[in-house]
C-alpha cells in the first residue's frame, strides 16, 4: 500500500499520543475545509485522503476501546459530512471546534 505519510506509517505514528494523533488528523480536516470553502475539490479530496489515512493508522494501533470507538464515529461522521447526506447535521464550525481542542492539548503537552 502506498501511504501519503510514509514515515508515520512506518512506525512514528504509533509513538505519538492519541491527542497528538487527533491534532494531526484535525489539521488535515482543517485543510480540507479550507479547500472546500475555496471550491477546490481536488485539493479538498487530497486533504481528506490524508485525514482518512491518519484515522485508519490510529484505528490500527492497539489502544483503549473508548478512544477507538470515538475515532470510528468521527471517521463515519466525516465521511457523512464530506461525501454523504450529512445525516448527523455537522458543519464546518463543529469540525473546527472539535479538533481545535486536540491541537491545544497537544501543544500544551509539548
Amino acid at each position: 500500500m502506498s501511504y501519503q505519510h510514509p514515515s508515520l506509517a512506518a512506525g512514528r505514528w504509533g509513538q505519538m499520543s492519541f491527542v497528538e494523533q487527533m491534532a494531526h488528523i484535525g489539521s488535515e480536516v482543517e485543510r480540507a475545509l479550507n479547500w472546500r470553502a475555496k471550491q477546490n475539490e481536488a485539493f479538498c479530496q487530497k486533504a481528506l485522503d490524508r485525514a482518512f489515512e491518519l484515522v485508519d493508522l490510529t484505528l490500527e494501533k492497539p489502544g483503549t476501546y473508548p478512544r477507538r470507538r470515538e475515532l470510528a464515529r468521527v471517521r463515519e461522521a466525516l465521511a457523512d459530512y464530506f461525501f454523504g447526506d450529512n445525516e448527523y447535521g455537522s458543519n464546518e464550525g463543529l469540525w473546527k471546534k472539535y479538533f481545535l481542542h486536540f491541537a491545544f492539548a497537544a501543544r500544551r503537552n509539548r
